[in-house]
């Protein structure tokens, strides 16, 4: 479709379903997607287009179909060498894997080898710190004078978490952000920190040489609890070759950057866009515990994830072909009327909050969800107890992507 103008909902009702490509990352970019997968899940909710940027894909709309490719690994794989998690084929999946791009059994090992520093127990003992941090960051920002609350807060928090879990150099902490935005970054956008594969791999492997440093220096060091030990010290990750690891970091790093940073920008903004939430929510300290899931999905920071067919298959009475491209639109499940009540409001005392997709399912769930959601939850409860009223005083600045629902920019003022 390759659309590049807002189109109405008129407009969108006027197209014949073999127009639809919502691969377009500038339906992202505008915030006009929900009138195309409304239609989708109601007239094609497993939906092909024959013809993309990217090639031939199924679209996968309502939540219970999702859910039933997520949990399906033995059909729908996310192996780097068929592809990959993203619509666009991963160019270098023959040469380096993540354990997000493998399936078991070679996908269990590495997952558990970083699962431990985002278990309960130690996010007690991380609490305290990423309170202080949030203090600080929030006790800095100007009053009464605009700023960028993504640079100054959503990105720098997040910065700090990754170089905690990291034991990353501090003052190099900003490179952190840099590779994520690299690793993700649309070669079309106007902005994007590279333009081909090629320059995204020579950042890349700049950052495999400064990761592999510190691999080095604590593979022989003393048992620590930050991912690179954890790692480097590992019994089934610690032979990982030099690719594999970048692509492991890389995981890592965008992982703990993209949904954190972009929920913490979208829940501010969906506050100030429906007051009566906000006010409710001054008004009620405790809603807070629904409020963080209810970001997480408003928001949904992760557009979607792809796998692909191992065998043919059907799903909602479509056949899948074996070796077909099969893409699950987290943005579409999360608005699915048939599983989630009134799923167009923002509605921070919603009863069934963590019915979403935005984490994923099954055993590529997000290793890190509940991380981020303290650190949003923690975000929200000092907001709160400094009692800060905040005005948005220019448009948000949206990412040209398909895979992140990124801000990029949001102008605030505390009043």
């Amino acid at each position: 479709m390759g659309q590049t103008n807002i189109l109405s909902e008129a407009e969108i009702n006027g197209l014949t379903l073999d127009q639809f490509d919502v691969s377009d990352p500038a339906i992202y970019q505008q915030d006009n997607f929900r009138g195309y997968f409304k239609r989708l899940r109601l007239e094609d909710p497993v939906h092909y287009c024959a013809d993309s940027e990217f090639g031939p894909y199924w679209s996968v709309t309502k939540y219970d179909d999702i859910m039933q490719v997520e949990l399906d690994h033995e059909t729908y794989s996310s192996a780097s060498h068929l592809g990959g998690i993203t619509i666009r084929d991963n160019p270098f999946g023959k040469e380096m894997t993540s354990f997000i791009t493998m399936d078991p059994p070679s996908h269990t090992p590495q997952r558990k080898a970083v699962a431990p520093i985002v278990a309960p127990g130690n996010l007690r003992n991380m609490e305290a710190m990423i309170r202080e941090r949030t203090e600080m960051v929030l006790d800095s920002l100007p009053r009464n004078e605009t700023f960028d609350w993504v640079d100054k807060v959503s990105v720098e928090l997040t910065t700090m978490m990754l170089a905690t879990l990291f034991n990353f150099p501090w003052d190099d902490r900003r490179l952190l952000t840099y590779w994520s935005d690299v690793a993700t970054a649309n070669f079309d956008a106007p902005d994007a920190p590279v333009r081909s594969d090629e320059e995204r791999m020579e950042v890349l492997k700049e950052m495999g040489a400064y990761i592999a440093r510190l691999w080095r220096e604590r593979a022989d060091g003393e048992p620590a609890f930050d991912l690179i030990s954890m790692l480097a010290q590992g019994q089934d990750t610690k032979d990982m070759n030099h690719m594999d690891l970048i692509a492991n970091f890389v995981l890592l790093i965008v992982g703990g950057n993209d949904t954190t940073r972009n929920s913490m920008s979208g829940g501010l903004m969906a506050l100030c866009d429906n007051p009566d939430q906000f006010a409710a929510l001054r008004a009620d300290h405790g809603l807070v515990k629904t409020l963080v899931p209810e970001i997480v999905r408003y928001q949904s920071a992760i557009i979607h994830m792809r796998r692909t067919a191992l065998k043919d298959a059907e799903l909602a009475g479509k056949r899948i072909a074996k070796g077909d491209r099969v893409v699950m639109w987290y943005v579409s499940g999360n608005w699915d009327e048939d599983a989630i009540e009134a799923p167009d409001t923002f509605d921070i005392r919603r009863t069934k909050s963590r019915r979403h997709l935005a984490f994923g399912a099954g055993i590529h769930r997000c290793v890190g969800d509940r991380l981020a959601e303290l650190q949003l939850q923690i975000l929200w409860e000092e907001i709160l107890k400094r009692d800060m009223h905040f005005e948005i005083t220019g448009q948000p600045e949206r990412i040209y992507s398909n895979f992140i629902r990124g801000i990029k920019h949001l102008p605030v003022r505390i009043t």
